[in-house]
């Protein structure tokens, strides 16, 4: 990560907005971070070639509607650079489950068998955390090491560079992380973060996904196919 864009081997798109970012002393210290942990012999999540999965399914040009989580799941297997997202084969987390209950809720479409959100990535919905690694197990290991400034760079581009996006923002810490959007230029969508602790106070029924097609209708942009088949 520290000299840089070459070993991250960003999309062109994201290369450019994050142009001056892999260089920056808080990136390096944080490949110097990331290394020892592995030295260490640490077992990080997501597996290091899955670290900017978002980035590389969903180019910065593309990029329609914003789903921003915290932090990468810290189970076995589950964790493949995308928020909320989990790979074939591996059941659905409790979070994923409510979010599959209120498209179904939403938009009718019935819920899938599986957890993987790639198809939603190339279309358009960059499936963001805050911090992109963490170690197995430790939740919110790898916070205050310099990924959510990495992430804050990543929000601001797109708020600056971009029009018309939707950003799903679910919970306080999303909500908290996005308050620099600027609600002229795009739409923000606020709820409870879907956890089985808080999707009843009003993430369940938030209409957000039709939300974000009516809104990406309107402005002549392709409308998301939520439907995972």
């Amino acid at each position: 990560m520290s000299n840089s864009q070459q070993r991250v081997q960003l999309e062109p798109g994201w290369k450019t907005a994050l142009a001056g970012e892999f260089e920056q002393d808080y990136m390096q210290a944080l490949r110097a971070f990331l290394l020892k942990e592995k030295e260490a012999h640490k077992e990080i999540y997501p597996p290091s070639a899955k670290i900017f999965s978002a980035f590389e399914h969903t180019p910065f040009d593309h990029v329609n509607v914003v789903i921003l989580g915290q932090d990468p799941y810290h189970g076995p297997d589950q964790a493949h650079g995308l928020s909320f997202s989990v790979p074939d084969g591996v059941k659905p987390p409790p979070s994923l489950v409510n979010i599959f209950k209120e498209i179904e809720k939403d938009l009718g479409l019935a819920r899938p068998s599986h957890g993987n959100l790639e198809s939603w990535a190339d279309q358009g919905v960059l499936l963001l955390n805050a911090t992109l690694t963490v170690e197995k197990a430790q939740a919110g290991s790898h916070q205050k090491k310099g990924w959510e400034r990495f992430t804050d760079a990543v929000i601001d581009r797109i708020n600056q560079q971009r029009e018309n996006v939707v950003f799903m923002l679910w919970g306080s810490y999303a909500q908290k992380k996005g308050a620099i959007i600027d609600r002229d230029r795009h739409l923000v969508l606020t709820a409870p973060h879907p956890s089985p602790l808080s999707a009843h106070r009003g993430f369940l029924g938030c209409g957000h996904f039709s939300q974000a097609n009516e809104y990406l209708q309107s402005k002549g942009k392709p409308v998301i196919d939520w439907s995972l088949t």
